[in-house]
């Protein structure tokens, strides 16, 4: 177990559960937040964030933060998770994401080097978003392709599925990090490709090891339920619990890989606990199980006792039609599995929000 851990982004939902389970095993964990009023909301410091854990208040977009942090923190392993994730939002303040994401990125790894603390290990959170739309395959012949964004027009005549080069039908496949193309579709999606680039640039030179996580859906307890970007999950949780009538987007076939939040802290200790030995790894990180839209509302609204959700044909420009992964690399790198189902995972979830929206 490594000593020092510094979590940029580390009072927010994943990192404070992360700074839990390290301060847990021993580590010394500092974090370094913004605490961003969209993600918190309240005043002071963050209440899931465990007391043993060292908050650095800072902005990953300025080189005097850093400066700071790193005159108190000399890390074996970073783990960076401060982000910016709104995808719609993303389009409207392109600057706001590039600026976090990206400058954010650049930032650490020049203060890095100024501070003279280049870790052993960095850990990137990184998002299935880099994928785009992914690899489709048609069920005519196999072929199996990359289809453009699906534009305002095919959404509105109800042509939900990309179509085949043939034009005739086609189906997802679960991306791959080692197979699948990155091509992200969004500007949140490309600025975390970026991240990718920059930090797999950088330790190449450093001679450091680099881990990329590529996160599915990630959803859970603790999610800020005040986000209006925050996951589908936490919305649909929130208004199944005040007796509303969940809207389904599409048809209700848009399929998602929902990975519960404590799988996730898992699979970044098991990162943690197993550097790579050189250079770098990407794995993604989900459930491994494809489940539509509408099965997760029905799941939520039936867990509620809320009304039978609608399917509408509503859409929301932008929006990939499926994201899902297959997790065969993440068991062999990291020797990780989640292990929390997506009904248990929903049943938690809404009770927390039952207790706290």
């Amino acid at each position: 177990m490594v000593d020092t851990v510094l979590i940029t982004g580390g009072a927010g939902f994943i990192g404070s559960r992360l700074a839990r389970a390290l301060l847990e095993r021993g580590a010394d964990v500092f974090v370094m937040d913004s605490l961003h009023p969209q993600v918190h909301t309240g005043f002071g410091r963050p209440a899931d964030l465990p007391d043993d854990a060292r908050l650095l208040t800072g902005d990953v977009t300025q080189a005097a933060a850093y400066d700071a942090v790193l005159k108190l923190c000399r890390p074996d392993v970073v783990v960076h998770l401060a982000a910016e994730t709104g995808t719609g939002q993303s389009l409207r303040e392109a600057t706001r994401h590039g600026a976090v994401n990206v400058v954010g990125t650049t930032q650490l790894t020049d203060a890095l080097l100024r501070a003279d603390a280049v870790p052993a290990h960095v850990v990137l959170a990184s998002s299935r978003a880099v994928y785009g739309e992914g690899a489709w395959r048609s069920t005519a012949d196999g072929t199996v392709f990359y289809p453009p964004p699906r534009t305002n027009e095919q959404m509105r005549a109800g042509r939900w599925d990309p179509a085949a080069p043939d034009g005739g039908a086609a189906e997802p496949l679960p991306s791959t990090a080692a197979t699948t193309e990155a091509r992200p579709t969004n500007v949140y999606a490309a600025t975390k490709l970026a991240q990718e680039h920059v930090l797999g640039a950088w330790t190449a030179a450093m001679g450091n090891s680099l881990s990329v996580l590529r996160f599915q859906n990630v959803y859970g307890p603790g999610q800020a339920v005040s986000n209006p970007y925050t996951g589908v999950v936490t919305f649909f949780a929130r208004a199944a619990l005040a007796g509303e009538t969940l809207d389904v987007f599409e048809d209700g076939r848009i399929h998602r890989d929902f990975v519960f939040v404590d799988d996730v802290v898992a699979a970044l200790g098991a990162a943690i606990d197993r550097p790579p030995p050189s250079g770098r790894r990407t794995v993604d990180i989900g459930s491994a199980t494809r489940s539509t839209i509408h099965e997760v509302a029905g799941i939520v609204a039936s867990l509620a006792g809320a009304p039978t959700p609608e399917v509408t044909g509503h859409f929301r420009d932008g929006d990939v039609r499926a994201a899902m992964c297959t997790i065969d690399d993440a068991a062999a790198e990291l020797g990780w599995a989640p292990a929390v189902t997506l009904e248990d995972g929903l049943e938690a979830l809404l009770d927390w929000v039952a207790r706290v929206a």
